[in-house]
């Protein structure tokens, strides 16, 4: 039982490591050869996991060779949009000017309900508003609306907008992140003047956001707590 442990802890940690070296992508993100490699390193790790009898570098030499294959695919296709193309493909336009493109469809295996569906999940509820949708390589759709059928902005009107920054989660549950601080240029000080300002105490916050321009939002926790 204990030799199980370790093992798993240990093919645990040595996943966790490849998938950070692989980047910061999320599933339906992955282009096919990172797809490839994440369901291989899966496999590969669940069989020294169940048998305690298989050696255990039989396991991380696999995942480790995976992880310096894709490592290296990954800096060719940097390189060579060829070797790119070849790996990933290249993005399909399926809505071209507002008409639907049945051979590109076809190719792909997309259905009219596939494709409604897709265009529901950008907010697009007519077809006669799109100008173009396109699958990416990584099989996301990509709308651009005609230019009548697109939301107004503040910059249409001539509107000059500030830059508040980004809003950032500053306390999580009592503790204090000062990273998120620092992305919303934000001080320890400024932070105890604020919470003085309100009576509140760090421990009770919840969740309190912030933005560079100051304005920020506290949601304490629930009495039970």
């Amino acid at each position: 039982m204990t030799i199980s442990f370790i093992r798993t802890l240990l093919l645990y940690i040595v996943i966790i490591a490849a998938v950070r070296l692989m980047g910061k992508r999320q599933i339906s993100e992955l282009q096919t050869s990172e797809l490839v490699v994440t369901l291989l390193i899966s496999d590969i790790a669940a069989i020294p996991m169940q048998d305690t009898g298989q050696p255990l570098v039989s396991g991380l030499i696999p995942i480790l060779v995976l992880v310096m294959s894709e490592i290296l695919v990954s800096g060719l296709m940097l390189k060579s949009a060829i070797f790119r193309k070849m790996i990933c493909g290249k993005p399909i336009i399926v809505i071209n000017d507002g008409k639907v493109d049945q051979k590109e469809m076809r190719r792909l295996r997309m259905t009219t309900e596939d494709l409604f569906e897709e265009l529901r999940q950008k907010d697009v509820f007519k077809f006669e508003d799109v100008a173009y949708a396109i699958v990416e390589t990584n099989g996301k759709m990509s709308v651009i609306k005609k230019p009548g059928k697109e939301y107004p902005t503040a910059g249409m009107f001539g509107i000059a907008v500030p830059d508040s920054g980004i809003e950032t989660v500053i306390v999580s549950d009592g503790v204090i992140s000062d990273f998120s601080m620092s992305l919303c240029h934000k001080s320890r000080e400024w932070l105890d003047g604020v919470l003085r300002g309100k009576n509140v105490r760090v421990q009770d916050i919840f969740i309190m956001t912030a933005n560079r321009k100051g304005d920020f939002t506290i949601i304490k926790k629930d009495e039970a707590e």
